[in-house]
């Protein structure tokens, strides 16, 4: 039975949403394929611009607020989560369909809270704001915070993405800026209990009321508004293509950063060689990456690109019957397999063949059965575009090429993936043909990696989560990773013979004599340092 609709978050006040046409929504148990009882409102332009002029007023107040206290929210925060873990789980399973353990509660709310406590760090220690001093022009500068943060979270990870506790909201906070979170409309009520914690967590730290707002869903229009309005400084997107790109059109026109994460197929690239020494083990690390958590991992390896060799038909035979013999997962919603069950009829009408799955959605839960397919190299190269139509689920493409030319050829028609992969001959025996490969996918990839799957996303100062497009609307950022994601939700100044007493916390009471000086791990460093 449904309940009365909920609220939001806005300017320290859970309240009544203003209603867009009088519309709300409640999300889908994927178990079940019903409803869920929560009513969750669709916000008119009214509760997005009251948002906004209340996050407005947080940044002013959250640049004269000391790091140190913005770190404690985020500690804080983290500890909070922890604390409502087995709250948070069961939410989290009954609006995604994910595993309790060790997905949700052992695998992901531990990263979330994790990833909290590393932006806190980093807000402390400050190496993210990449502070320069050049005594003998008087300049200094750095990274400050750039205003309020739009951040729009994605169906498939409602922790460690969520746009009110991912990596994305982290990384805003951390630069001391405001969050305006816009609820994923699969798991809502996961959302609003993280929100809880964060303004619990604010109040308790002293922040501004603003620190933190909630909206769960508004027409296509409002949101389009919103990452284009004057007082957003910078939106942070994890979603469709479509979607997407509509919103960076609208930030686009005004002039206004926004840094999306979209689609990717994740190609993996396998020798012969590699396949002849070890074939049996490379479809065990295939099959557990592209049917794990049903697929739903924007590192899913979508296309594996293979050579003609009887090494490969037997791995083409071997991953098909396996496909065909395990059991399909739960998709998030009924939107997921919807969606799937589409790029996969696209792809077949470009003429790919099946080899395993219907690709027909199922009516009493959210799933689609396993689904690989083949097509040639060549038939790849008529129409590349088609041929990389991400089909978000537990399916794979699989491209059978003649010979390393004709493979490399396709790894040139790539677009921009977050990750590619390269399994080859354990002894280098074809590191020739490694070296024709990395060199025609390494300019298509965020990430490249060897003798590995990519559905492994670490949280490490060294990674890239990104990619150039259509994985991400800019290739020069990442969306995990800290410091490095910091800095997408911040703006360089310069203090040019600003007087001591006038700079910021983090350039101020440094008297160094030398040429330049930059801040690295916590301490000033003279000369030409990476910072």
């Amino acid at each position: 039975m449904a309940t009365e609709t909920k609220q939001v978050l806005i300017n320290g006040s859970w309240r009544n949403a203003e209603l867009a046409d009088g519309k709300t929504f409640q999300a889908t148990n994927p178990n079940t394929n019903e409803p869920l009882p929560a009513v969750f409102p669709v916000s008119a332009w009214s509760d997005c611009d009251a948002a906004l002029e209340a996050a407005a007023a947080a940044a002013t107040e959250l640049r004269r607020i000391p790091r140190e206290k913005i770190a404690a929210f985020l500690k804080d925060y983290a500890d909070r989560i922890e604390a409502a873990a087995d709250t948070l789980v069961e939410a989290a399973f009954n609006e995604t369909g994910l595993a309790r353990s060790p997905r949700l509660g052992g695998v992901e709310l531990p990263r979330t809270s994790n990833q909290l406590r590393l932006a806190a760090a980093a807000t402390v220690q400050g190496d993210w704001a990449s502070a320069v001093i050049d005594t003998a022009s008087g300049i200094r500068s750095c990274f400050e915070s750039l205003g309020p943060i739009c951040v729009f979270g994605p169906n498939n990870f409602p922790f460690a993405f969520n746009s009110v506790a991912g990596g994305d909201f982290a990384a805003a906070i951390a630069a001391g800026n405001p969050v305006i979170a816009k609820a994923n409309s699969s798991h809502p009520e996961t959302t609003r209990l993280l929100a809880e914690q964060a303004f619990a967590a604010a109040q308790a730290n002293g922040l501004p009321a603003a620190t933190v707002q909630l909206i769960y869903r508004t027409g296509h229009a409002d949101g389009e508004r919103m990452v284009s309005d004057p007082r957003c400084g910078a939106t942070g997107y994890t979603g469709s293509r479509s979607a997407g790109l509509a919103l960076k059109a609208a930030a686009d026109r005004s002039g206004k950063p926004i840094y999306l994460e979209l689609s990717s197929v994740n190609p993996v690239a396998i020798t012969p060689a590699a396949l002849q020494q070890r074939g049996a083990e490379i479809a065990d690390e295939f099959m557990t990456s592209v049917l794990m958590g049903t697929g739903q991992f924007c590192t899913n390896p979508g296309m594996v690109l293979l050579i003609e060799d009887p090494a490969t038909e037997t791995f083409v035979s071997t991953v098909t019957e396996r496909f065909a013999a395990a059991p399909a997962g739960t998709l998030l919603s009924p939107a997921v397999a919807t969606s799937l069950s589409k790029s996969v009829q696209i792809l077949v009408d470009a003429g790919a063949e099946r080899l395993a799955g219907d690709g027909k959605a199922e009516t009493d839960r959210c799933a689609v059965s396993n689904t690989l397919l083949k097509c040639s190299a060549e038939q790849f190269l008529t129409d590349p575009e088609t041929f990389q139509t991400e089909a978000f689920g537990n399916a794979s493409l699989l491209v059978v090429a003649k010979d390393l030319d004709q493979a490399t050829s396709v790894l040139d028609q790539l677009e921009g993936n977050l990750t590619g992969c390269l399994y080859t001959a354990t002894d280098d025996s074809d590191e020739a043909a490694y070296d024709q490969l990395a060199f025609a996918l390494t300019p298509r990839v965020g990430r490249l990696l060897n003798d590995k799957m990519p559905t492994g996303v670490a949280v490490s100062p060294a990674m890239n989560h990104g990619g150039p497009f259509p994985a991400t609307g800019h290739p020069g950022f990442t969306a995990v990773g800290i410091p490095a994601a910091i800095s997408r939700f911040a703006k360089l100044t310069s203090y040019d013979n600003v007087r001591d007493s006038r700079l910021p916390a983090l350039l101020a009471n440094k008297n160094p004599t030398g040429s330049t000086w930059r801040y690295v791990d916590g301490n000033w460093q003279q000369g030409d340092v990476a910072g």
